[in-house]
């Protein structure tokens, strides 16, 4: 998932404020093992992103002379990183520091993946109060947010005009029956997806878990077949039922058709994330970029808000300078470069209003955005959520189901894997 989703006046209220909790190195049970050898350099492996080590290059220069330790950086697909560490951390070749979902980090503290960071207040509050909240499990910080981001409107201004772009997706329905004729399309989205179609199930009142008293989330309450989540997808199976949307952007498969009828010119809009600026920038595509558009109840359109951040591995054997050097990476100084590289938008509170990113029409759009988004679940029960959600979806998208039915039979199957593989907590 993209996965996955805070100027940024308005992305404050949402945003990311992440700490990191300080520990020490692991100690060991021989005799004289805090006896070092000083002659020797500290080495420290980083697993990044893919395509994202350039953005850090700088800074892991600046480190390296600073500390005298050689830090070797490896891209890896951040999606996957949690699961590569279930096998090469106890082996002894995975990462000091290695980045991840925010989502992830609640699966990642129950199987002991990942150390509780010690972060002053002063270094959490340069984050934003969202970014900083996906980093948290029981009130204990396992993080720093490098990076956030949510879903976005992208449009071919070819097309349609900035002065012409619809503001509601009642209109965007519209404006798709006018010009779709099975070559080329209006507005289209992979709402066969929950990560997709959470945007408009949520705008009438569905959620995913609701939240205690204590503003955590409750796995015991679903509200993916609640009426509001029921409405919402049925307005959204209109778009498939009329031939909206194509038959191809359903399924596994999906994401590629959508984007290759945006680059190709035949979709005048899409719903997709930032990590496409510099994909349809390369293409050659004539588009803005802009935050999600409203329903026909008045809401907006909501969406994930998702966090990237740094972590630092259980099977650290240098935990405290691999701390350290999360600290430094997640800084103002060196966010805001990892955002001139990457295009990421930075989780730093103070670089809203900085002209390097005020200034980027796709981090504006992220922080509009923002205004309406919801902190991706980051329990580990979010796990039993992803396929049935996305089987009902994909049943109610091809009219295999009603939306009713679909999204019931989706809870019943989610309930039973929390139950199973979480003692239904």
């Amino acid at each position: 998932m993209k996965s996955y989703k805070k100027l940024f006046g308005m992305m404050s209220g949402i945003a990311l404020s992440l700490a990191l909790v300080g520990c020490g190195p692991q100690e060991s049970s021989e005799e004289g093992s805090e006896v070092k050898d000083e002659t020797k350099t500290q080495e420290l492996l980083v697993w990044e992103d893919i395509e994202k080590s350039s953005g850090i290059k700088d800074a892991v220069a600046k480190f390296e002379e600073e500390h005298d330790v050689t830090v070797k950086v490896v891209e890896k697909a951040y999606a996957q990183q949690i699961e590569d560490l279930r096998l090469d951390g106890p082996a002894g070749t995975g990462p000091d520091v290695l980045t991840m979902p925010g989502d992830q980090i609640g699966t990642a503290v129950t199987e002991g993946l990942i150390k509780e960071l010690d972060v002053s207040e002063d270094i959490q509050s340069i984050y934003t109060e969202v970014a900083m909240q996906s980093q948290k499990v029981d009130n204990k910080i396992y993080g720093l947010p490098k990076a956030v981001e949510t879903t976005m409107l992208y449009y071919n201004k070819d097309l349609v005009s900035e002065e012409e772009l619809p503001a509601t997706l009642d209109e965007w329905y519209e404006f798709s029956k006018e010009v779709t004729d099975g070559e080329k399309f209006g507005f289209l989205a992979l709402f066969d997806q929950i990560y997709y179609a959470q945007s408009v199930l949520s705008g009438y009142g569905g959620y995913i878990f609701g939240k205690d008293d204590s503003g955590a989330f409750d796995a015991a309450d679903i509200g993916l077949n609640n009426e509001g989540a029921v409405e919402g997808a049925q307005y959204i199976q209109k778009f498939y039922q009329e031939g909206l949307f194509p038959a191809g952007i359903i399924g596994e498969q999906g994401i590629n058709v959508l984007e290759s009828l945006f680059t190709e010119g035949k979709a005048a809009a899409i719903i997709s994330g930032p990590w496409n600026i510099d994909p349809f920038t390369k293409a050659g595509v004539n588009f803005g970029v802009a935050k999600l558009p409203a329903l026909s109840n008045g809401e907006n359109m909501s969406s994930f808000v998702g966090v990237k951040s740094y972590n630092v591995s259980s099977y650290s054997k240098n935990a405290e300078l691999a701390e350290e050097l999360v600290e430094f990476l997640a800084n103002e100084e060196n966010s805001k470069k990892r955002f001139e590289v990457t295009k990421e938008v930075p989780a730093v509170q103070a670089l809203a209003n900085d002209p390097v990113v005020a200034e980027s029409e796709a981090a504006q759009a992220v922080a509009e955005q923002s205004q309406f988004s919801e902190l991706t679940p980051n329990i580990p029960e979010m796990n039993e959520v992803w396929t049935p959600a996305d089987a009902a979806l994909q049943t109610i998208a091809t009219g295999k189901a009603q939306p009713k039915a679909a999204l019931d039979q989706a809870v019943e199957t989610i309930k039973g894997q929390i139950e199973a593989k979480h003692g239904g907590k």
